[in-house]
């Protein structure tokens, strides 16, 4: 029976081929035939257009009379009018089935990524590794004027074998955010996240991690020109783009003095259980990306993380000009948490050693805090049952707030519900975006200027002159953060 179908199908397709020029023959035909009866006429004297166009007007003249004049004018012009607009949305129809076949997202949708979510705030995030196409995954919702800056110093699995055999940046961060903003359920998408099983040379490496190889060698190294090729084969919003165009490797200094070298070894390390004391780049002072500067300086909200904060965040403020461009940006800035620490890159580290630790690596001087981060969302789990968190890794534990470190620290502080339901150790993509948006929208409508206080007698030099801004107490910033569950909250929801 299916092959009885299938050869029909295919007969059909045969002669839908065959049609247009049999089409063609048989009009050529037509048009034969009926110049052939016009010469006749015009031959035995009787004009064809004046008998034509007398047998015309006598039907219209014939037709004024049956009808009275207004009703046969209104019938006119409706059924021009409805011929009119049948013909416009056929045309419609045909013109934008070629731009959306079956598998795309609705016109509603487009219309509606197109007339708002293009107009909304620029938002940059800076990061890497899961949390940061998590995150981007919950932001596409809200706009579409999105930049992920992503850390290259990747030096394991398939991205580090490719950049130790060809020497090319890390893929790896980069297309995990492409194909977070790009279309959903789309082949091409699982195509990039797809990963060989078997096979020479190709177990263990990614599609989207080859493709993108690909390209860059085809534009002779240029991996900004690559990104930007498979951003437009995913049809992704946004722009994703590495912090810096330098090979780095990243060397984890322990409190003991010694080091752990390579991005991969340092939360795997047999050296895991000595705490951190700061992460440096080899080689140092590394040159930060042009379009990432610029895209932090005219930036309205500048989101640090999530992610881990040794090997996904400091990396890029490791890039002297990434870190100088998020202090200098006048965009709100927050930074969001983690939800739990992790064993040999966190282990015991607080809310407060979290942000400590950015300040330290981004040479953010003591006291001014706030240039960095207005603000660090945290993942409130009260309300997580116990037997979720029993069943957390050896060494993985939640991440505890510490409210007055972080004042001390100038920064302000929310506390939210944003775990997931599937993962204690993610968070939850929808409620994070929407909470961060919410923070934005009532951040930047009541900011005010910061009130400034001298700097402490017998200051030392580095932080002579220094201003520090009076933080958002914690309490408050959590009760308003709550506030975002009620009216405000459904207010911004309906208006998206």
């Amino acid at each position: 029976m299916s092959e009885s179908k299938n050869k029909n199908s295919l007969d059909y397709r045969m002669r839908r081929m065959m049609l247009p020029g049999l089409k063609r023959w048989i009009g050529l035909a037509l048009i034969s035939i009926f110049f052939i009866i016009w010469g006749v006429l015009w031959l035995l004297g009787v004009h064809p257009l004046e008998r034509a166009m007398s047998f015309v007007r006598e039907v219209l003249f014939n037709a004024a009379d049956a009808l009275p004049r207004r009703a046969s004018a209104i019938l006119l012009i409706v059924v021009s009018s409805v011929s009119l607009v049948y013909v416009i949305v056929r045309m419609l129809r045909s013109i934008l089935g070629a731009y959306l076949p079956d598998d795309r997202e609705a016109l509603p949708d487009v219309l509606y990524r197109k007339r708002h979510l293009d107009r909304g705030p620029r938002v940059v995030v800076i990061g890497g590794g899961t949390g940061l196409s998590n995150l981007l995954r919950g932001l596409k919702r809200f706009t579409n004027n999105i930049t992920a800056i992503v850390t290259v110093a990747d030096d394991g699995g398939s991205s580090g074998r490719l950049r130790q055999e060809l020497g090319v940046l890390p893929p790896g961060d980069i297309r995990n955010c492409i194909t977070a903003l790009a279309d959903e359920d789309k082949l091409v998408t699982e195509l990039f996240h797809y990963r060989f099983e078997h096979g020479e040379g190709l177990e263990g490496h990614n599609f989207g991690n080859l493709f993108l190889t690909a390209v860059c060698a085809i534009t002779k190294g240029d991996m900004i020109q690559a990104v930007r090729t498979a951003s437009r084969v995913l049809n992704s919003c946004g722009q994703v783009l590495p912090s810096t165009l330098e090979n780095i490797t990243l060397v984890a200094e322990l409190q003991d003095g010694s080091q752990v070298r390579g991005e991969s070894t340092i939360s795997h390390s047999s050296t895991g259980l000595k705490r951190i004391r700061r992460v440096v780049s080899d080689p140092p002072n590394p040159a930060a990306t042009t379009e990432a500067v610029e895209a932090i300086l005219s930036a309205e909200l500048i989101v640090l993380g999530p992610g881990s904060l040794y090997t996904s965040i400091v990396p890029n403020l490791l890039v002297p000009g990434i870190a100088a461009a998020v202090r200098q940006s006048s965009a709100s800035k927050i930074y969001v948490c983690n939800v739990l620490t992790q064993p040999g890159e966190t282990t015991d580290f607080t809310v407060g050693d979290h942000v400590e630790a950015l300040m330290l690596n981004s040479n953010t001087p003591t006291g001014e805090g706030h240039r960095l981060i207005d603000t660090v969302l945290v993942s409130d789990i009260s309300k997580t049952s116990p037997e979720r968190l029993a069943s957390l890794p050896e060494g993985m534990i939640p991440v505890r707030f510490d409210a007055e470190k972080v004042k001390s620290l100038q920064v302000g502080a929310i506390s939210k519900g944003l775990i997931s339901d599937t993962a204690v150790s993610h968070h939850d993509p929808v409620k994070l975006a929407r909470v961060i948006m919410m923070w934005f929208f009532r951040h930047k409508s009541g900011r005010k200027p910061i009130k400034k206080k001298p700097a402490a007698p017998g200051a030392t030099a580095g932080n002579a002159g220094t201003v520090a801004a009076t933080p958002v107490e914690p309490a408050k910033a959590a009760n308003s953060g709550n506030a975002a569950e009620g009216g405000k909250e459904k207010e911004f929801v309906s208006s998206q």
